[in-house]
C-alpha cells in the first residue's frame, strides 16, 4: 500500500476512535449512570478531560491530516513532481507526534484512575476508599461504596474502555510517525499531476 493510501487508513480508523472517547468522558460525569448532586462528587481524574481534550479534540487534527495526505496536491516544487508529498508526509510526523502526546496523556490518567478507584460515599463521607488498585482483584471491596449505584463498574468500564482506546490511538500514530518517514525519505507510489512518483 502507497504511503498516502495507508495515512488514509489510519486517519479514518482515528475519527471514530476519538468520538468514542470523548462520549467515555462525557459519560464519566455521571458516576454510576445517575447525575451528581455536588461536583465534588465526580472522580478527580475525569475534571482533567482526559478522554475530551487528549484522545478528543487533540486527536481530531491528526485524523483529518492524515486522511487528507493520500489526496494532497503535490505538484512541483524546485523541479521536483513529488516534493510538495513529500513535505505533506513530513508534516504528518508532526502531527503524528501530536496525537501520541494526546493518547498518552489519556492513557495516564486512565490508568491513574484504575488505579486509584472511584470516589464514593462510604458511610456519609465522600472519599476514595481503594487502596493501590485492591478493589480490582477483590470484587467483595466493591459494596464498601455506598453510593451512587453500581459506581464501581461504572468507572471501571469507561477508565478500561478510554485506556485501550488510547493506547490503540497511540500505536496508529506511532505506525503513521514511520509511514511518514518512509513517505518522505521516498515519496509516495503515484504523484497526483498523473506521472509515476518515486516508490
Amino acid at each position: 500500500m502507497c504511503t498516502g493510501g495507508c495515512a488514509k487508513c489510519l486517519g479514518i480508523t482515528l475519527i471514530p476512535l476519538a468520538v468514542l472517547c470523548t462520549l467515555a468522558n462525557i459519560l464519566l460525569f455521571f458516576p454510576g449512570g445517575t447525575v451528581a448532586k455536588d461536583n465534588g462528587h465526580i472522580t478527580d481524574e475525569v475534571w482533567y478531560f482526559g478522554g475530551i481534550v487528549g484522545s478528543g479534540l487533540l486527536m481530531i487534527f491528526p485524523a483529518l491530516v492524515f486522511s487528507g495526505l493520500q489526496n494532497n496536491d503535490c505538484c512541483g516544487c524546485c523541479g521536483n513532481q513529488s516534493c510538495g508529498k513529500r513535505f505533506a508526509m513530513f508534516s504528518s510526523i508532526i502531527f503524528a507526534a501530536v496525537g501520541v502526546l494526546g493518547a498518552g496523556y489519556c492513557f495516564i490518567l486512565s490508568a491513574v484512575a484504575l488505579h486509584k478507584g472511584p470516589k464514593c460515599e462510604v458511610k456519609g463521607n465522600w472519599t476514595y476508599p481503594f487502596k493501590d488498585g485492591d478493589y480490582l482483584g477483590d470484587h467483595s471491596l466493591w459494596s464498601d461504596c455506598e453510593r451512587p449505584e453500581n459506581i464501581v463498574p461504572w468507572h471501571l468500564s469507561l477508565f478500561s474502555l478510554l485506556l485501550v482506546m488510547s493506547g490503540i490511538q497511540a500505536g496508529l500514530c506511532a505506525i503513521q510517525a514511520v509511514n511518514g518517514l518512509f513517505g518522505t525519505l521516498c515519496g509516495d507510489c503515484k504523484c497526483c499531476c498523473g506521472g509515476n512518483g518515486t516508490v
